[in-house]
């Protein structure tokens, strides 16, 4: 497995991550009989979210700079 993969393996655990971030984070506003954790689930989906996208976008441009490299 050559550098590049293992980059590109990295971005998608961070992928991996964020998403589960966003999954603990909608299990935060949707606990039973708690209204404390509701702001704090409100913005850990909203940071997720734009985590996630940040990171694909980054991830993406990488990838191209790969292909044109002739690493992938």
């Amino acid at each position: 497995m050559n550098k590049a993969k293992v980059v590109m393996f990295i971005y998608s655990l961070a992928a991996l991550l964020s998403m589960i971030g966003i999954g603990f984070s909608v299990s935060l506003v949707f606990m039973a009989g708690t209204d404390e954790y509701d702001t704090a689930g409100i913005i850990g989906i909203l940071a997720c979210i734009i985590a996630v996208c940040l990171i694909f976008m980054t991830g993406m441009k990488q990838k191209k700079k790969f292909i044109e490299a002739g690493l992938l």
